[in-house]
């Protein structure tokens, strides 16, 4: 695990200095070892710099950039089957002189080209110099575990792990994009391939970026796509098959998450998606897996007790931490540090803290990401279909047309409940589509198009994202499935795995996502839709694996959410912090927001009033980050 950056100078003007500046700011990914090179190619001046966690092969033999004849490479990531590609090339002749999984990549690509990645069983993010092609080629794995971000100015390539390395490049530039702030305001976080910069850009998942250096053409190719598993015709296996396959997939990918020649361990909620990975892991293991668990003294949103109880009955060596308000307000200015472009995820304050517990006894965690993207775990799902299917599509347009003549603030009884005109918009917008992909968008949204349009005091540009793309799905299973393939290339890419990415790598702590093992994600995409939402109950194929090792009345509780209580903090020990970055003057400072609106929103919210504290959250973290990365540099 690592972080990486680099560039390419066509103008020839970037050299070793600034390369060691970009990569010492992600000195927290990798503190064990570093390295950074300078390449003259005759169009450009080429950097690869990288910060090493060693995980695996902790000598002196895994330093990158690495090299092989006329390949370099700068990897970020875990190959966790190279041991067996890596035997399929000696046995064409290879021989190797570390057992690191970069070696292999090199090699690999060495033999088969490009079509090495198909072989891959990890996560990864790659920057490759092919001296004989004279091609730069940066790669990001199947589910986008691992970051890549780029910056192109026609003249100059930036690249890196987190944003930050590029900020210390001269030639980046700072220009904020209000398009993407106002995805920001909506989702909590910036749907990818946008950023909050212009000429800055996420590397999709499952695609490669090739620069040419003679043309300086840029070439992005697709080589995995969800929607092509999800589009495949459902296999035809019983519950019990199906059970079983499951099963087996799963422990499978748990185990090769436990390749490491340092310490692991896991991080445990109680739900079923940690609980699958503890005990499919502990099960037939001697050695007890050490796990951790964040609580709450609000026990609203506490799930530390069911955790100790699922620990206690495999047997892991548990550990637990309990935060207070002024615990989390220590986080809170920590936080534009770690997500160093605007992320608004409520669950970020614990996840950082739960890595901090974690980093004190291990160098590795496990973290189950993506079960509720893959099993069909979120009442989204529920709420998208019965929304769009319980009336004909003629009355929904009936009812949407109605209710755009309407101004819900004037709608007595129903204007003072919580959220309300937020929540009439949505559903004004779900029976205007009559579609249930759309209407998962509109769930997932805090923050209306129009109130963000209220929020920035102008219109914007309504960029694509995935959730535009649900008629690339076929209708062949229902809704569930095109739901789940929607929300692994929204929510979870840019949401989840972000959060826990930054938060990991912020304490130097390799994040691991069992769950999200291609195989895994391929084989359930074929499963029928039945098998995953039953007769109302979610995640069921996963509960009835989970139900193998734990018992059902030790798991059956209602699902609390793995946040922050930070409508409890705001109120009282946060309480000044949300009334300063949420001020007219420090509003106005950023020259993006208009501030009547949002100031009018906090003090309703500081009165008592029913107003949703997300939408405040949101504005506070994009306050916090413009403070760290604008107003300071």
């Amino acid at each position: 695990m690592c972080g990486i950056t680099g560039f390419v100078d066509f103008k020839k003007n970037s050299g070793i200095d600034v390369l060691r500046k970009m990569s010492d700011a992600l000195l927290h990914r990798g503190p064990d070892d570093g390295g950074c090179e300078v390449y003259e190619a005759p169009e450009a001046a080429i950097g690869f710099g990288q910060r090493r966690l060693s995980i695996l092969d902790l000598s002196p033999l895994g330093h990158q950039p690495m090299h092989f004849g006329d390949l370099i490479v700068n990897f970020n990531g875990e190959i966790y089957n190279f041991k067996e590609i890596r035997k399929e090339l000696e046995e064409k002749g290879y021989t190797f002189t570390s057992w690191s999984d970069t070696e292999v990549i090199l090699k690999g690509y060495d033999c088969w080209g490009i079509d090495v990645v198909q072989k891959f069983i990890g996560m990864f993010a790659f920057a490759l110099y092919d001296k004989r092609k004279q091609q730069i080629i940066l790669l990001r794995d199947r589910a986008g575990v691992k970051p890549l971000y780029y910056y192109w100015n026609e003249e100059v390539l930036l690249f890196g792990s987190e944003l930050k390395a590029l900020y210390a490049h001269p030639a980046f530039e700072k220009k904020i994009d209000v398009n993407s702030v106002a995805l920001f305001l909506q989702f909590s976080y910036i749907p990818a391939p946008h950023s909050v910069f212009h000429r800055t850009f996420k590397l999709l998942p499952g695609h490669y970026l090739t620069i040419d250096l003679s043309s300086r053409r840029q070439q992005l190719t697709k080589y995995w796509e969800v929607f092509d598993h999800y589009n495949k015709p459902k296999l035809s296996l019983s519950d019990a098959e199906a059970i079983e396959q499951t099963d087996k997939l799963l422990k499978n990918a748990y185990e090769y998450r436990m390749v490491a020649d340092v310490p692991v361990g896991l991080f445990l909620s109680g739900g079923y998606d940690s609980s699958s990975v503890a005990a499919l892991l502990q099960t037939g293991r001697a050695e007890k897996l050490k796990t951790f668990t964040i609580g709450f003294h609000e026990n609203e949103f506490n799930e530390a007790p069911e955790a100790k109880k699922i620990a206690e009955y495999l047997g892991t060596d548990h550990t637990e931490w309990y935060l207070t308000a002024k615990e989390a307000g220590s986080v809170l200015d920590r936080l534009p540090e770690i997500y160093d472009e605007p992320f608004a995820d409520n669950s970020t304050v614990p996840t950082v803290l739960v890595s901090v517990l974690a980093r004190k006894q291990v160098k590795v965690a496990l973290s189950a990401d993506g079960g509720d993207e893959i099993f069909g775990g979120y009442n989204k799902f529920n709420q998208a279909e019965r929304y769009t299917s319980q009336m004909p599509p003629f009355v929904q347009s009936l009812l949407s047309g109605t209710m755009s003549l309407i101004n819900p603030q004037y709608i007595p009884f129903f204007n003072s409940k919580y959220n309300f005109a937020t929540r009439y918009e949505k559903m004004r917008l779900i029976w205007k589509s009559h579609d249930p992909v759309s209407a998962v968008k509109y769930i997932s949204q805090y923050i209306t198009e129009k109130e963000a349009e209220s929020f920035l005091g102008q219109s914007f540009e309504r960029y694509h994202t995935f959730f535009e793309d649900g008629r690339l799905l076929e209708h062949n299973d229902g809704t569930v499935n095109r739901l789940l393939a929607i929300d692994y290339k929204t929510f979870l890419v840019d949401n989840n795995l972000v959060k826990m990415d930054r938060a990991t790598m912020s304490v130097s702590l390799e994040g691991r996502e069992p769950m999200l093992d291609h195989r895994v994600i391929e084989f359930l995409a074929q499963l029928p839709s039945s098998l995953k939402i039953r007769n109302g109950v979610n995640k069921w194929l996963l509960k009835e694996v989970v139900h193998r090792y734990i018992p059902k009345a030790l798991m059956e509780r209602p699902k609390r959410p793995f946040i922050a209580p930070l409508m409890v903090w705001f109120r009282e020990d946060l309480k000044e912090q949300l009334r300063y970055y949420l001020s007219e003057r420090c509003l106005s400072a950023t020259g993006v927001f208009a501030h009547g609106p949002i100031i009018q929103l906090r003090d309703e919210y500081l009165a008592g009033k029913k107003v949703n504290y997300q939408k405040l959250w949101q504005v506070l973290m994009f306050q916090l980050w413009y403070d760290r990365w604008i107003e300071k540099l």
